[in-house]
């Protein structure tokens, strides 16, 4: 009997390895197949074949030269710019915002938690018409800080995971710094922070890759001012009927190193997400 159970689990996990390792094949194929046709020095301006016959850097050097008409490099700048912008104001006002309802205890209080997770519910392109119509009539379409101010304006609405997080830090040592007079504004920034490092990394992750793979918003915002394009706009006309055959392999080669900065981050922070991630999920 015993025999029998182990062999049965055994045939089990079996086909369970055997799925996962089919999904993952299917999940990484695309990658694999967009790296190794970003090296490709074939003659054909579309890959013909799912392996190259030759290899080179033309494409990666031929995007960063290339710039009368596609200019790579400026979208590039652009995204890192607003991303960079995006994410330390969005870090900031979600550690804040979430300190505060985690900390502070204020009329409403519960109110306010429970309105912000209601309009954290409503997708973002609901309200694109209006913001562009905003934007407009401030002047600021076409231009990066719309971006900024876009992608930034409502992250404090994020606040659950980060408040989540808070909730796991004692309460004792706010008392304490309260008693040796260090005020709230205090706490927070030489307390509280410094040991929060994990949901830190977490926040300024999802702050950075949202602004860096936008393509809707940004569309919309930018419409035909092509100098402030980001990179998602770009490898989207890359790939366009009038662009297609002549800029395929170097959109190959564009969305390698868009993926960069962010595979970069999670290997380097992974950890820390993680951890973010499982101590913010907590009831509070």
């Amino acid at each position: 009997m015993i025999k029998s159970y182990k062999l049965r689990r055994t045939l089990a996990n079996t086909f369970i390895y055997i799925i996962l390792a089919v999904l993952g094949i299917v999940w990484v194929s695309p990658l694999a197949y967009l790296l190794i046709q970003s090296f490709s020095a074939d003659k054909a301006s579309i890959p013909q074949t799912l392996i190259p016959m030759s290899y080179g850097i033309d494409n990666y050097i031929k995007l960063f030269t290339n710039t009368g008409t596609l200019n790579f490099p400026r979208w590039y700048l652009n995204t890192f710019v607003v991303a960079c912008f995006s994410c330390v104001i969005s870090t900031i006002s979600v550690l804040m915002v979430a300190y505060a309802f985690s900390r502070l205890r204020f009329k409403s209080r519960k109110k306010f938690i429970n309105v912000g997770m209601i309009l954290g519910m409503f997708p973002g392109f609901m309200t694109m018409i209006a913001i562009y119509y905003l934007l407009k009539a401030m002047g600021l379409t076409q231009t990066l800080v719309a971006l900024v101010i876009c992608y930034s304006a409502g992250a404090g609405l994020g606040f659950q995971i980060s408040k989540g997080f808070f909730d796991t830090i004692p309460r004792a040592l706010d008392e304490a710094a309260t008693i040796d007079g260090a005020t709230k504004n205090q706490i927070f920034w030489k307390i509280i922070l410094p040991m929060s490092k994990p949901i830190v990394v977490y926040t300024v992750l999802t702050s950075f890759i949202g602004p860096w793979t936008d393509f809707i918003l940004a569309k919309i915002i930018m419409g035909d001012a092509v100098n402030n394009y980001t990179v998602a706009i770009g490898l989207q006309m890359m790939v366009s009927l009038e662009f297609k055959v002549n800029y395929f392999k170097q959109f190959l080669a564009g969305s390698v190193l868009v993926a960069v900065p962010v595979t970069i981050l999670f290997l380097k922070m992974q950890s820390y997400y993680v951890e973010g991630v499982t101590a913010g999920g907590v009831k509070g």
